[in-house]
C-alpha cells in the first residue's frame, strides 16, 4: 500500500461511516448486528486498502485570493507525521486553528474534504491559519501514543507560528470524533501536550465523539471495533479516557458539540461538561441534529451552527 495513509479507500466509505454514526445506537438487537457489521467491515477495508479511488473524499481545497497552502510539513519522521498549514493573505499574529481529523483511530486523512473545506473557505478570508494534522494510527500506534504524536505536532506547530505569521499563544484545538477525542484528552491532562514541548492553547472544539468517558463507553454496549481501538485493560481505558484524565480545570474553555440523532454522544458530552465546571473551569455543550458526518463536514457553512462556533472562538479573543 501506498503512502496516500489509510484512508477510507473504498468510495462512500467516509459517507458510509458517518451515516452508520447517525443511527440510535443500539436501537435493537438486529439493527446492531447490522449496524456493526457495517461499520467493522468499512473500517477493515480502509485499512486493507482496497482497489477502488477515492474520488469524491480528496477534492482540492479552494484557496481565497492570496491564500497558501504548506503541504506535509514533517513534525517526526514518520511520513505519517505531516501537517498542512494553511496561510491567509494576511498575516502577522494570526491566530489557529489546529484541526486532527478522526476516522476511528484507524483511517482518516488531513486532507479529506469534510475535514478542511468549509473550514478553510469560513476562517482563512476572517485571517486564522489552519492547521490540519495527520498522525500514525492503529494497528501501528495505539491510541495513548496517537495522543502524544498529535501533542508533538501542536508543539512543532508552535514553534514555527511566526513563519506563517501566526501566533503561538492564540492556538485553538478543533478535532472530529476520533479527533475530537485526542485533542479533549490534551485538554484534560495538558501535562501530554506540556511534555512534547508544547504552550498553553486559548480552548477546546470537540466535534462529536462519544468517548469522552472511555470506561463507560467499554462497560456499556459499544461497537465491536472499540474492542479493537481500546483493549480489554481498564487500566487502559482510564488511561485514555477524558474524564478520568480530568482533574483540574483545561487550558482554556470547551465546546462540545454532539449529535443529537445518537444516543452516546450528547451524554458523554454533558458528563465531561459538568467535571470541567465543577473544577472551575468552563465548558459548553453544543446539540446539534445533524449526523455525525455533517458535524465535521458542514462546520464553516453559512448559519447558525457555524455561528455560535465563531462566537466560540471570538470569546476566546481570536478573532
Amino acid at each position: 500500500m501506498s503512502l496516500v495513509r489509510k484512508r477510507f479507500i473504498l468510495r462512500g466509505g467516509l459517507a458510509a461511516l458517518g451515516a452508520s454514526l447517525l443511527m440510535p445506537v443500539f436501537a435493537g438487537p438486529l439493527k446492531d448486528a447490522i449496524v456493526d457489521r457495517m461499520l467493522t467491515r468499512k473500517l477493515e477495508q480502509a485499512q486493507e486498502g482496497g482497489a477502488a479511488a477515492m474520488e469524491g473524499q480528496m477534492l482540492p481545497v479552494p484557496l481565497p485570493p492570496g491564500a497558501r497552502l504548506e503541504k506535509d510539513f514533517s513534525y517526526g519522521s514518520d511520513p505519517a507525521q505531516k501537517m498542512d498549514i494553511y496561510i491567509p493573505q494576511h498575516t502577522g499574529l494570526a491566530p489557529v486553528i489546529f484541526m486532527v481529523h478522526g476516522g476511528a483511530w484507524m483511517v482518516g486523512d488531513k486532507g479529506m474534504s469534510k475535514v478542511i473545506i468549509n473550514k478553510a473557505a469560513r476562517w482563512l478570508p476572517k485571517g486564522y491559519v489552519i492547521v490540519s494534522v495527520n498522525y500514525p494510527m492503529l494497528p501501528n500506534s495505539p491510541v495513548d501514543q496517537q495522543a502524544r504524536d498529535v501533542a508533538k505536532a501542536l508543539s512543532v506547530a508552535q514553534a514555527n507560528a511566526v513563519s506563517w505569521g501566526a501566533d503561538a499563544s492564540r492556538f485553538v484545538l478543533m478535532g472530529h470524533s476520533a479527533g475530537a477525542h485526542l485533542v479533549t484528552l490534551l485538554s484534560a491532562d495538558p501535562q501530554i501536550a506540556y511534555g512534547a514541548g508544547a504552550k498553553p492553547w486559548l480552548g477546546t472544539v470537540s466535534l462529536d465523539s462519544a468517548s469522552m468517558d472511555v470506561v463507560k463507553t467499554m462497560e456499556d454496549k459499544h461497537y465491536s471495533f472499540y474492542d479493537k481501538v481500546f483493549g480489554s485493560d481498564p487500566n487502559f481505558w482510564r488511561q485514555v479516557s477524558p474524564y478520568h484524565r480530568l482533574t483540574k480545570a483545561p487550558p482554556g474553555p470547551v465546546l462540545m458539540v454532539c449529535g443529537t440523532g445518537r444516543a452516546d454522544s450528547c451524554p458523554q458530552a454533558q458528563a465531561f461538561a459538568q467535571k470541567v465546571i465543577s473544577l472551575g473551569g468552563k465548558a459548553t455543550v453544543l446539540p446539534q441534529g445533524m449526523n455525525h458526518g455533517d458535524i465535521n463536514g458542514k462546520l464553516g457553512e453559512p448559519g447558525a451552527y457555524t455561528d455560535t462556533v465563531e462566537n466560540f472562538l471570538r470569546s476566546l479573543g481570536v478573532s
